[in-house]
């Protein structure tokens, strides 16, 4: 099974593949210099020293015929030409939200909802602590009803964990409303 992880730069998305997987993850973080800063936004992440320049891969064993294969997406727009690929044949996707850009989650949930991929919102803690109320985030987001808004802390595996069952939660719920409703 394929799931992505997108979202924003800096949003946790390197950190969160690296809590689950089961492998040390493959990962494309290059350092980045003042000659980047011409057209990638740093924002409020101007300690940030590494970004994401193709995707990162974990691997997660969930027994011994199921796997499940995480994608990371990079999280600056110059390599948007990427996640058409990595989320092709995605059974869905973990947008991963820093509070601080919200705007910068608006291309990854577009994304997501223009292709019919299922997907949940996961407001990565920072600093331990949710600093926006779940439904204010929703708001701001226009998420729909349907998607569901979590808490995670992309450092913490069973946090993680939590987040993933919530998507494959979704994506279970989405298979059985259509094969209730599919022509017989």
């Amino acid at each position: 099974m394929k799931l992505v992880v997108a979202g924003g730069f800096g949003a946790g998305k390197t950190t969160f593949v690296r809590s689950l997987s089961d492998i040390e993850p493959l990962s494309t973080e290059e350092a980045m210099t003042s000659l980047g800063d011409a057209v990638a936004d740093r924002g409020d992440v101007r300690s940030k020293t590494t970004t994401t320049v193709a995707m990162d891969f974990g691997r997660v064993d969930i027994d011994d015929h199921i796997v499940l294969y995480l994608f990371g997406t990079p999280g600056q727009e110059r390599f948007g030409f990427m996640w058409n690929d990595l989320a092709r044949g995605a059974l869905g996707a973990v947008v991963l939200v820093d509070t601080r850009r919200l705007a910068d989650s608006f291309v990854a949930i577009d994304f997501f909802e223009s292709r019919q991929v299922p997907f949940v919102v996961a407001v990565n803690e920072f600093d331990g602590v949710v600093h926006h109320d779940l439904g204010a985030v929703r708001a701001a987001l226009s998420v729909h009803p349907d998607v569901p808004v979590v808490v995670a802390d992309a450092r913490s595996r069973a946090s993680v964990k939590d987040t993933v069952l919530c998507l494959l939660d979704v994506v279970l719920q989405r298979a059985l409303t259509r094969a209730a409703t599919a022509p017989r």
